[in-house]
């Protein structure tokens, strides 16, 4: 198995590793990796692989059926062999977008507290889709209220539950389409603000800025209807 090291150094830039397997389509599974593996609404990370003798663009990454996180070639080429030492690094902008973009998702759930069926992330702009049959009387109202949770600077944390809290808590889970990952044992929760009187508390596997502040100002843009009772709202980089 890959040691995700996106999940506690999600600043970390660049990282060595050593390639554990080839997949039979091309794809690079390393012992350790900073590349996200695409999951929750949150794309995955791209960047580049260099080895003694070789360079490969990577354009994103997955996790296979077995749990593994399998870095995918931007185009055909020469893999690093079994075995080899290689140093990671990521398109840090793009990374960096998404943990700006998905904190501010979390926040977006706060100012519509309804129920989630859909999302996601980009690098600029993102969108969470919610049972809203009608859609909201101002835009403005909701733009205020986002930004005021941007500008209180709220720490963003993580802390992690066994399933049978989680269980036994089922409206921490604000996403109807995508349910927490399980069989684990435990699952991990992102919390924005205080641990004693959180602003947000919810599971999420996704990467995230340290505090609100880092997000920068944001505005709403379309509201769509999508269905009977769907209604996306997008946000992006004011």
């Amino acid at each position: 198995m890959t040691e995700a090291l996106y999940m506690r150094e999600p600043y970390r830039k660049s990282a060595s590793g050593r390639v554990l397997a080839l997949t039979d389509e091309g794809g690079i599974v390393l012992d350790q990796t900073i590349f996200y593996a695409r999951g929750g609404g949150q794309p995955g990370d791209s960047g580049t692989l260099d080895w003694s003798g070789g360079r490969i663009a990577i354009a994103t990454a997955v996790k296979s059926d077995d749990g593994a996180i399998v870095l995918i070639p931007a185009e055909a080429g020469a893999l690093p062999p079994v075995g080899a030492a290689v140093d990671q690094r990521l398109d840090w902008d793009r990374r960096y977008g998404h943990m700006r973009i998905h904190t501010a998702l979390h926040l977006l759930s706060v100012v519509i507290p309804l129920p989630v069926t859909g999302g996601a992330v980009g690098a600029t702009k993102g969108r969470l889709d919610f049972d809203m049959p009608e859609a909201p009387n101002e835009k403005a109202i909701l733009e205020g209220q986002l930004n005021a949770l941007v500008t209180r600077d709220l720490p963003v944390s993580e802390t992690w539950i066994d399933e049978a809290e989680l269980d036994a808590n089922p409206g921490l889970v604000k996403t109807l389409s995508v349910q927490p990952p399980r069989g684990a044992g435990r699952v991990r929760l992102v919390r924005i603000g205080s641990e004693d009187a959180p602003v947000d508390l919810q599971p999420c596997g996704g990467t995230h800025v340290a505090r609100t502040g880092e997000i920068g100002k944001l505005k709403i843009g379309k509201i769509e209807k999508k269905g009977r009772q769907n209604r996306r709202v997008t946000i992006e980089f004011a």
